[in-house]
């Protein structure tokens, strides 16, 4: 019980600072004036235009595409693969599961060697590429291990250490009703569950960031 406790203290900290981190970020770029409007020709000319143009930013990576095709593939692995895999989760929230969550379990799961693919290969990029190289921060260097080390956990609890994952539900349903409930000791979970904790709180003040800052472009 003192595991469930301090995990599900860590948690809430997280989320807390999450939620009103990126909300505070959001508001900052809504009220931040642009007194430079420079279009990337061919530019939309009708708000339809625009939200197209978004869109094919935001769901294919279109200019990534134009300027460099073996990042906009690396990105499309990595992206795509963590979308199924944040979404595999929502199953630990919810009860009952939605359908299309329950749909989507087996793609996630192997999602995740995708994203651990994905993460290496932007790893590598920014380690043997000397332009790119030359314009990264340690900070890129520690999130790129920082996502390793979740995505690398969490295939450990599935097919080499297996997790408790019934326990692991009752544990985050339990949170949503200050309700303390036991976690697994298991070393993979916990660093898991840390890993995942630290991301949360530091995604505000991160690279990562550019998520939501794309609609403000």
């Amino acid at each position: 019980m003192f595991l469930g406790i301090v995990y599900g203290l860590l948690f809430w900290a997280a989320t807390l600072v999450l939620v009103f981190g990126v909300a505070y970020k959001v508001r900052l770029y809504w009220n931040t004036p642009s007194p430079l409007k420079i279009p990337t020709m061919p530019a939309p000319l009708t708000q339809t235009g625009v939200v197209w143009r978004m869109a094919r930013e935001v769901f294919l990576f279109q200019s990534l595409f134009r300027a460099d095709k073996l990042l906009w593939a690396i990105s499309i692995v990595f992206h795509y693969s963590l979308l199924l895999i944040v979404l595999r989760h929502f199953r630990y929230l919810l009860d009952p599961v939605w359908g299309i969550i329950a749909f989507i379990q087996p793609f996630g799961l192997y999602a995740g060697f995708g994203l651990v693919l994905g993460l290496l290969g932007l790893l590598a990029r920014r380690i043997l590429i000397d332009r790119v190289r030359y314009i990264s921060a340690p900070s890129d260097f520690l999130m790129l291990v920082l996502l390793i080390v979740i995505g690398v956990s969490g295939l450990m609890m599935k097919f080499v250490n297996p997790t408790d994952i019934i326990m692991v539900k009752a544990f985050f349903q339990g949170l949503k009703y200050f309700s303390w409930q036991p976690l697994p000791a298991d070393v993979p979970l916990l660093v898991h569950l840390t890993s995942v904790a630290f991301l949360m709180i530091i995604f505000p003040i991160s690279k990562l960031m550019h998520a939501p800052g794309v609609f403000f472009s």
